[in-house]
């Protein structure tokens, strides 16, 4: 889209407004020394025309120069120049700040929406299309307000310039002012030739940011499978497309640079040629032929800072809608007054859920896959009850409509008869805690990573890693609590993972306490003693865990057996073995497989 048609510039001065309106003093303070800059500049014309008339001319004539004479003409010239000067350091020191402020700003807005947004939303967006949102497209939509004070400033420049002009000689002022509609004709032009390639250029910069934080995020599995070439070549692909369209931005400006930088010259060397034959005419004298050609000469400058800002008009237009399709993305859930209570395990009870992930066909349109279909359970305040079931049949997806983090298509979820969508936002997380199977490590010390920012003292840490079976390693870790563990947990196994896990939610007291197969990486012993002190430890708790292993199975008060989303059948273990086909089959094959799964971790936890 040209930068010159009316909806992008309408767009554009859209994108300008909702930035003032964001940082107006700032903002202001930058326009008032951009005024001042230009209104100082031409100025300056004026002032070297006055010491040419009074000091330079005599000196001439005379054949030589005073003291004086050389005062006046650097008095005058030092006031205006350092006018000018605390013009250009307000400009530029107020619309750095702007600029920089509404950048900040923005992308607290844009993160603290990713918190907002339900997992359902996350599900459909990449993660380098997030990242590039709250950075690249940041910048791209507000590194306009970098020359937008100055050319809104030399626009009096260019106003009060021009009035000089036609004071001093209407005649050669026509003369200079004929050339500036070729230099905005010259600018059009510009502006329509870049705003395609600029907007494909920023467009390119997202999916470089998309591409790198996928192969980033996928280092185990492209290291693991030998894709290393694979993804480089991805990636060189999308960078040198980038590449290829930034190089088209540059040949683009480089062919007409030139041509408007070459208008203004033609411009001055026209006012200079008629100038000197009005001076031999008697009709001007030689300071006035000098302040009309200096003035000349500065007034192309604030139709250039004008080009610049509508240069940065296509990045930011294209920036904006970027931006703006998170901030007014729908699904936001939204939240009740409610609390729930508190002191006592958890009443746990689903009515009827029904959830289906929206997938995207071969030809482009929606479809549903139903993932959870019409469930309805009820657990008892302080029992424990396993959810199995094969690969698919929809475990996680219960267990996160269990914690809220997305909503159910139909029915609904109750803790304590309260429906958690009444409940005030970051209320299920003061009685409820999630351990999921695949464990997330800050880059933080091994309490910063059970505690997160709350107020724990070493004891209780010690105590949480106790329950998680985690003090052993923990112990044995050079720095202890204060040992650093690496970007994700680098620093440490998959079962030393998941005991930190678990133990930052033991921390916590939960009334409510759901386990996605949160024991996975660990050997069967070290889950025995997990599970047994999870379960002395939470006679004040509802415990919900997503079970493969035998081990886990016996535990349970309750086992609830799920096939394709539905509830196929529930009770004790042993009555299941005896009435459900399907639980039995599986039962025994994840006896076989765990036996299996059990001798890796084992051999894993020696290497280590």
């Amino acid at each position: 889209m040209s930068t010159a048609t009316p909806s992008t510039l309408r767009e554009g001065w859209s994108v300008i407004g909702r930035g003032i309106r964001g940082q107006p003093r700032w903002f202001g303070l930058a326009v008032v020394g951009s005024v001042v800059y230009g209104i100082m500049t031409s100025l300056t014309a004026a002032a070297i025309g006055f010491v040419v008339d009074r000091a330079v001319t005599p000196a001439i004539a005379a054949r030589s120069v005073t003291a004086g004479q050389l005062w006046f003409i650097g008095g005058v010239m030092s006031a205006v120049v350092l006018t000018t000067i605390l013009g250009v350091i307000g400009r530029r020191l107020a619309g750095g700040v702007a600029m920089f402020n509404l950048g900040a700003m923005y992308r607290r807005q844009v993160t603290r929406q990713y918190l907002r947004l339900p997992l359902s939303w996350h599900h459909k967006h990449p993660s380098g299309q997030l990242l590039s949102n709250a950075n690249a497209d940041v910048e791209a939509t507000w590194n306009i307000f970098g020359p937008l004070p100055m050319a809104l400033g030399v626009v009096v420049m260019l106003v009060f310039g021009v009035l000089q002009m036609l004071i001093v000689d209407p005649w050669l002022a026509v003369v200079g002012l004929t050339v500036f509609p070729m230099l905005f004709v010259a600018n059009i032009a510009f502006q329509r030739a870049m705003s395609p390639r600029v907007t494909r250029a920023q467009q390119l910069r997202a999916d470089v940011s998309e591409v790198a934080h996928e192969s980033f995020e996928a280092a185990l599995i492209v290291k693991s499978l030998g894709r290393e070439d694979h993804e480089a070549e991805r990636f060189r692909a999308v960078t040198h497309e980038l590449r290829d369209a930034n190089i088209e931005v540059g040949r683009t400006r480089g062919r007409f640079d030139p041509a408007i930088e070459a208008i203004p010259t033609i411009g001055t060397l026209a006012v200079l040629f008629v100038g000197t034959l009005r001076v031999r005419s008697g009709l001007l004298s030689p300071a006035e032929v000098v302040q009309i050609a200096y003035l000349f000469s500065i007034l192309a400058f604030p139709v250039r800072a004008l080009g610049w800002v509508l240069a940065e008009l296509p990045r930011a237009v294209v920036g904006w809608k970027r931006i703006s399709a998170v901030l007014d993305a729908e699904g936001s859930m939204a939240y009740g007054p409610r609390r729930l209570p508190t002191g006592t395990a958890s009443h746990l009870q689903a009515e009827s859920l029904s959830y289906a992930y929206e997938i995207e066909t071969e030809q482009g349109d929606a479809d549903l896959n139903p993932a959870v279909v019409d469930v309805s359970l009820d657990i008892a305040p302080g029992s424990t009850v396993a959810l199995v079931g094969p690969t698919g049949s929809g475990k996680s997806t219960l267990t996160n409509l269990m914690m809220r983090l997305v909503d159910p298509d139909t029915g609904a979820v109750l803790v304590d008869g309260i429906d958690l969508r009444q409940v005030r936002q970051g209320g299920v997380s003061e009685v409820a805690a999630l351990v999921a199977q695949q464990t997330f490590m800050f880059d933080d010390s091994v309490r910063g990573n059970i505690t997160l920012g709350l107020d724990h003292d070493d004891d209780a840490v010690w105590r949480s890693l106790d329950v998680a079976q985690g003090a052993g390693f923990v112990g044995d870790l050079r720095d202890g609590l204060d040992t650093h563990v690496g970007e994700r947990g680098a620093s440490l196994s998959g079962g030393q993972r998941q005991r930190i896990a678990l133990a930052r939610a033991v921390i916590r007291e939960p009334q409510l306490l759901i386990l996605d197969d949160a024991t996975s990486a660990v050997d069967p012993s070290v889950e025995q003693a997990i599970l047994s002190r999870l379960r002395e430890a939470s006679t004040g708790t509802t415990v919900l865990v997503v079970a493969y292993r035998m081990a886990t199975i016996l535990l349970a008060d309750e086992v609830v057996y799920l096939e394709e989303g539905r509830v196929i059948d529930h009770g004790s273990h042993e009555q299941l073995l005896s009435r459900c086909v399907g639980y039995e089959r599986l039962v025994t094959a994840y006896a076989r497989e765990s036996a299996e799964r059990d001798a890796i971790a084992a051999d894993e936890e020696v290497s280590r």
